[in-house]
């Protein structure tokens, strides 16, 4: 049942045409203002993830944070097909799916500082952030920490009998967890609805996935569970929308999981301030040079007449400006008190 290409991702440049040559299908149907509102997300994932760095180096924000510089197109494309009140799991290295999903970047910010306005009321930081309202179900700093999570939710699902899907992000080093198992598994068995989908930047930390990822590939083994897997060039945005469409529609129709599995790269470190001994800066300016999505995908955009340089510029205007305020506003929220260190950490019967 597994559906997988060779994906090459170091000159791979002709992604975004919006058809497949090798299955003949064209991209799942994205209008015009819909592409546009598909590189404006990304440019604010960007844009929002550039200035966390900074903003660590300069020690506003405590704890370690790990940046998805380099994997826009799959967080954006993948929650591009997502309602509000579906759910998604994500990961320590989750800013870009909180974004993609509806969250406010003042608030993301305030978090990272620990301030009381922020989504957790400064408890749970980047690695811990959650945004109940719009239905993430949280980050995790326990790797494949989401699997059990995502499978509670979508057997909650099922059992109140709605069409909402549940999104699992995770990467190809927690692809050889046992809770990755044994969630496809129970999710298989049980029909669940859910998506599975894998960002595999080619390292679990410091170890190619090459050494680590017995059998070359997440999706391939679907077909252990008896479900579709596909593999997708995760810097190609749309070719993620379509692909993740395809597995929302499989969710929501009752038929149960999917793995898809976003071939893509970091450009950053495992963490801020890793040396990265495990690679070369000739990979990643390669990688750089031939993948980034953005660059990408506002090429396509250019070429096929959707977008100009001048609302380009005003993308980047509108992004700089709303990173701008979400810093200041973080900067100048309150710290919590003290006396609210224990708050919304146990039920009160």
């Amino acid at each position: 049942m597994t559906e997988t290409r060779d994906v090459k991702l170091q000159g791979a440049g002709d992604g975004n045409r919006g058809f497949d040559k090798q299955t003949g299908e064209r991209h799942v149907k994205t209008t015009k203002n819909e592409k546009l509102a598909l590189l404006r997300k990304m440019l604010l994932v960007r844009a929002f993830e550039e200035r966390a760095g900074e903003l660590f180096q300069e020690n506003f924000i405590p704890g370690f944070i790990h940046l998805s510089i380099g994997e826009e197109a799959s967080a954006v494309g993948t929650c591009s097909v997502l309602r509000k009140d579906d759910y998604v799991a994500t990961t320590h290295r989750g800013h870009g799916h909180m974004i993609a999903k509806g969250a406010d970047p003042k608030m993301m910010f305030a978090e990272l500082f620990g301030k009381s306005t922020g989504y957790c009321k400064g408890k749970g930081g980047s690695m811990h952030i959650a945004a109940f309202s719009i239905g993430i179900l949280g980050a995790n700093g326990v790797v494949a920490g989401g699997f059990p999570i995502i499978v509670g939710a979508g057997l909650s699902i099922k059992m109140r009998k709605t069409d909402q899907v549940g999104v699992v992000f995770f990467g190809d080093g927690a692809a050889n967890r046992g809770t990755f198992h044994e969630a496809v598994n129970m999710a298989a068995i049980w029909k669940l609805p859910i998506v599975f989908v894998c960002e595999n930047n080619l390292y679990a930390s410091t170890t190619p996935a090459k050494y680590s990822l017995a059998g070359g590939s997440v999706a391939k083994r679907a077909d252990a569970y008896g479900i579709p897997g596909f593999v997708t060039d995760g810097n190609d945005i749309l070719e993620v929308r379509k692909t993740v469409a395809k597995a929302v529609k499989r969710a929501r129709a009752g038929k149960g999981p999917t793995i898809v599995e976003n071939m893509t790269y970091r450009f950053r470190g495992h963490f801020e301030g890793d040396p990265q001994k495990y690679r070369s800066l000739k990979e990643i300016e390669s990688f750089k040079k031939a993948n980034d999505p953005i660059v990408r995908f506002r090429s396509f955009l250019k070429e096929e007449q959707t977008l100009s340089d001048q609302r380009y510029k005003v993308f980047m205007g509108e992004v700089t400006s709303q990173i701008k305020a979400a810093v200041e506003y973080a900067k100048a929220a309150p710290l919590p008190k003290p006396e609210d260190a224990l708050e919304d950490l146990f039920v009160n019967p």
